[in-house]
């Protein structure tokens, strides 16, 4: 499958099974509205006023703003992205003022900026939509004060537009397009059509609160992680900042430790140390409700939760929870861009969770499991959306030329049987073994060059394990099992080469495969270990996400933070600094 308020053509009806929940911690929310369902039940009032009508001059004037697409006393002057949906706005209204009505701001206008003002508690930054300009401009408006001029009217009224247009377009898809970043996820699908989205539902509108926000995602997660941003934005105003004290040797229960001070009042306000907790004042021993606290407090960073405080919990401790609030309003940006549902329920990994939720017919969460992911530096697993069409049992495994080349043909050059003691062969284009024993100087050239290719034969020893999962897509990323049964049980685990390793396949395969007549955990696990390599193709084909959030709010509220392993976070932060306009 493959995000208007930069254009386009309202939300596309993909949506049979709508409203997906939970994607990254588990719920669904069944009864929940598509966007444009609700807005268009949102009444009119009766006979409008007239927009504004400007002279002729001043018909000129905003026609000159709105095609240099530039207004020099906003926050982000340039709206050059935004132009031909301006264009279009002002078009519809014969370059009148629809913002303002006897040179006075409409109830309208003063609504949508009451919201912009808000924008901080939606992860979004209220001086994007010219926060600390309004006043201003509205005391320009002003008659007991001033004399309204045109000039002041309609510059109002562009700015109203641009801003409005913007906070639209963030809170209902994001401020950067994912394709910017390489990621398979198609925003198109949500666009609105943004002056006629004004026009009709917003302009002479009789809620614009209650219509702006059912813009916004329409996920309880998306819900709970705006509620933490509004948790830990305050957390970040009580924190009084201190750093913990570094340690030479690991902190135990019982050992002394000068900074249980500030580890008791950080431990208290995140809530991983219960408020009526005894902790006598003063106290220098590290024991007692401080471990476990501590505890709740590593199982929350993605830690391993031994209650020991070593250089990783203070330094995940030392953290600045105004760190953590951008955590939450970076992933928030990442919940803009999800399809607002999908014909079937999804499977969904979070790559910095290193986990893995699915979800059946009825809406719940079916099976969680725990993934291995690519490795950080090299071989990192991609973003994107695709549909899971088949499974197949005992897998070859075909080794990409790359790996081939870096990781199989060393060995080789080592030993000639290297491949035939390994469990691989050496097949031609159409997968033919080219024969076998050892590997000659002149198949060693024809593999470098790409004419001849490795794979791995089927059995419990092959890479890809007994069941692998094919969602086709242009990363050439799957699902599969894994002889390395041991790296499921670290904290941290990106150890593939891209692919997602998964700690039970088998209860995975009996979940896809639910719909296929015959297919239970029997039938699966005989052909897990039978003696043939069979395909089977799903009864229907389910959305898989691969998504990528270090912020997540389970259903039980807690907040959850994560390793920014792939420097994702990063990225985005450094592309929205540079502010609008945002690559498209």
């Amino acid at each position: 499958m493959k995000l208007m308020a930069r254009g386009g053509r309202g939300i596309a009806a993909i949506v049979a099974l709508f409203l997906f929940a939970f994607l990254w911690a588990g719920d669904f929310d069944p009864s929940a509205r598509p966007p444009e369902a609700a807005i268009s039940s949102t009444p009119a009032p009766q006979a409008p006023r007239p927009p504004q009508q400007l002279s002729a001059g001043g018909q000129a004037a905003l026609h000159a703003i709105v095609e240099a697409g530039y207004l020099a006393e906003m926050r982000w002057p340039d709206f050059t992205d935004y132009r031909k949906h301006l264009v279009k706005f002002y078009d519809s209204y014969g370059y009148s003022l629809p913002w303002v009505r006897g040179l006075q701001p409409t109830p309208q206008a003063q609504a949508v900026i009451a919201l912009l003002l808000q924008a901080d508690q939606k992860g979004l930054s209220a001086e994007d939509y010219d926060g600390s300009r309004w006043n201003a401009r509205l005391a320009k408006l002003n008659p007991p004060a001033h004399h309204p001029s045109e000039e002041d009217a309609l510059r109002f009224d562009a700015a109203m537009t641009v801003s409005v247009m913007r906070y639209i377009s963030d809170l209902h898809i994001g401020k950067v397009n994912p394709r910017h970043f390489d990621f398979g996820i198609d925003v198109e699908a949500k666009k609105y059509d943004l002056p006629d989205f004004l026009k009709n539902h917003v302009v002479d509108g009789s809620n614009v609160p209650e219509v702006l926000a059912q813009v916004e995602p329409p996920y309880p997660g998306y819900r709970r992680e705006i509620q933490a941003l509004q948790t830990y934005m305050e957390l970040a105003r009580k924190d009084d900042g201190e750093q913990l004290p570094p340690v030479k040797k690991t902190v135990a229960s019982g050992d002394a430790y000068p900074g249980v001070p500030r580890l008791t009042r950080l431990l208290r306000l995140t809530g991983d140390l219960p408020t009526d907790a005894d902790v006598p004042a003063g106290a220098t021993v590290y024991q007692g409700p401080l471990v476990d606290a501590v505890k709740n407090y590593q199982r929350r960073h993605g830690r391993d939760p031994d209650g020991r405080i070593g250089a990783q919990t203070i330094g995940d401790m030392n953290v600045p929870l105004s760190r953590r609030v951008r955590q939450i309003q970076l992933t928030l940006e990442r919940w803009r861009w999800l399809p607002l549902g999908f014909q079937k329920a999804p499977i969904v990994v979070n790559i910095p969770e290193f986990r893995l939720r699915a979800y059946d017919e009825y809406l719940r969460t079916a099976l969680t499991m725990n993934v291995v992911v690519g490795k950080a530096y090299d071989h990192s697993t991609p973003i994107f959306i695709d549909n899971m069409e088949y499974v197949i049992f005992r897998p070859y495994w075909n080794v990409p030329h790359s790996i081939a080349k870096g990781e199989l043909l060393p060995g080789v050059s080592r030993d000639p049987d290297y491949l035939t003691k390994k469990g691989f062969e050496v097949v031609d284009s159409r997968q033919n073994v080219t024969g076998s024993g050892p590997v000659t100087d002149e198949t060693v050239q024809e593999l470098r060059a790409g004419k001849l290719f490795i794979r791995q034969r089927p059995g419990p020893k092959n890479s890809l394990g007994l069941v692998k999962f094919i969602f086709p897509n242009n990363y050439d990323v799957y699902m599969h099992d894994t002889p390395s049964t041991e790296l499921f049980s670290k904290s941290r685990r990106d150890f593939s080469h891209g692919c997602v390793r998964l700690e039970r396949p088998a209860d995975m395969a009996a979940w896809v495969l639910r719909d296929n007549p015959g297919w239970n955990i029997e039938r699966i696990r005989a052909a897990m270990n039978g003696e043939k390599t069979q395909q089977v193709n799903l009864a229907h084909p389910i959305p898989v996400l691969i998504v990528y959030g270090t912020a997540v709010v389970l259903e039980d509220g807690l907040v959850h933070f994560y390793d920014d392993i792939y420097g994702h976070d990063v990225a985005l932060e450094k592309v929205l600094e540079k502010g609008y306009p945002y690559p498209g």
